[in-house]
Formats: C-alpha cells, sequence, structure tokens
C-alpha cells in the first residue's frame, strides 16, 4: 500500500527543473521527523515546513497497487503537448517508492524525478534524482542529478558533501518555519545573503531560490 498525504499539478519552483509542469506526488512519513511538533524539538530534521502527516491532503489517500497510484496521479496531468514529469517528494519518498511503482509511472508516459533526503538506497529507474542532506544524517547516495543543500545548517556544511558526484550543486537558503510562506522573513533575507556569499567564494554551487513561494502558488 501507498499513502500518499497529497498529490497536485503545479510547476517545479527549485533547482536545475525549476519553472517545469509537474505533478507533484507528496508522500507520508519521514525517517527523520514525525512531523509532529512535538517532536520537532529533538528531530534530526528540525526546519522542515511541509506537512506530510496522514493522507488527507488534496488529492491524497491510500492505494493498494501501483498501477492504482500511476493512474491517479496521470489523472492530474492535462491533455497537453509535452512529456509528463512526476515529482516524487515527502516527507521521504524513498520509504515507500518502490520498482514497481516507478514502472508503473513509466507505463502512464511519466518521467519520474525524486526529492529525498539521501539517507535510503534510491530504487533503478528515477530518471532525476535530487539529494537534499539533512542535519548529521547520513547519506547513503554518492550519485545524483542535483545536491540541493538547505543553507546554512552547522552540521551539514557543503564542504561535507563534495564526495557525491552530482550534476549540480545549489544551495537554498534557509527559512523560519514559524513564517508564513508570504511573511516577512529576516531569518530567510539573512540566509539568502550568506548562501550568496558563499557561492561566490565557492563557484561550484549555485543559488536557488524557492519560486513558488515568491509566485505564491503551490
Amino acid at each position: 500500500m501507498y499513502r500518499v498525504k497529497e498529490a497536485f499539478y503545479t510547476l517545479q519552483g527549485e533547482g536545475a527543473q525549476a519553472g517545469r509542469a509537474a505533478v507533484f506526488c507528496r508522500f507520508s512519513k519521514c525517517n527523520l521527523w514525525t512531523g509532529r511538533e512535538k517532536d520537532r524539538a529533538g528531530a534530526v530534521c528540525n526546519f522542515c515546513d511541509t506537512d506530510f502527516v496522514g493522507t488527507d491532503g488534496q488529492n491524497g489517500g491510500r492505494f493498494e497497487t501501483a498501477v492504482e497510484l500511476a493512474e491517479h496521479i496521470r489523472k492530474l496531468w492535462p491533455d497537453a503537448p509535452g512529456r509528463p514529469y512526476v515529482v516524487c517528494t515527502g516527507g521521504e519518498p524513498l520509504l515507500q517508492l518502490d520498482k514497481p511503482l516507478i514502472d508503473a509511472f513509466h507505463a502512464s508516459g511519466f518521467e519520474v524525478g525524486v526529492e529525498t533526503n539521501g539517507t535510503l538506497p534510491a530504487p533503478e529507474g528515477i530518471d532525476w534524482l535530487c539529494v537534499s542532506p539533512k542535519a548529521d544524517a547520513e547519506v547513503v547516495i554518492t550519485q545524483c542529478d542535483e545536491l540541493k543543500l538547505v543553507y546554512p545548517q552547522p552540521l551539514a556544511q557543503p564542504e561535507r558533501f563534495l564526495g557525491i558526484r552530482a550534476r549540480h550543486y545549489f544551495l537554498s537558503p534557509m527559512a523560519s518555519p514559524s513564517v508564513p510562506d508570504q511573511g516577512d522573513d529576516p531569518v530567510k533575507r539573512s540566509n539568502t545573503r550568506k548562501a550568496t556569499e558563499y557561492c561566490l567564494a565557492h563557484p561550484q554551487w549555485r543559488l536557488t531560490l524557492q519560486m513558488h513561494k515568491i509566485l505564491g502558488i503551490d
């Protein structure tokens, strides 16, 4: 069974695929935080601003088979030119994403992207793999399409991950999880400045901003 918090059609907001139309399939659960505020302070990843608890979000639910979920996601893609693209995210998608589901997405015509914290092995067949390390959690994925690091993290400095082979290296300024998406966030302003300075001093890294939040879209 696959448990999905929500699924929706939008534009990818950050990284190398920014601006590309995609169906986001947000899986429930994460191995670095329960998603509940009472557990945030003691979590490995304590800055997450995403709700991934349960299956009650937009187009969320429980799906018995890979084919059933793939068909559900396919209905969210418009009848228009362009290769369908699904982004599997979370939570931590690799707790649930497996080869049968990847095969079912491919059979439905989708290119499959994944956004993971990198602590779990990735199944074969993923078309675009984005690894976003968190704190001092051990990263077991050593090769990916893009490495996207939320910055700054005291236990996850960029230098630590240069052994991971990636086509793109991005820094994403950390926001305050207590500030609404469109609210004034002095923490993010400060971190954007720090990330900019780091990229200028280390040009292997590129700055990525959350375009979807700037534009006020999902």
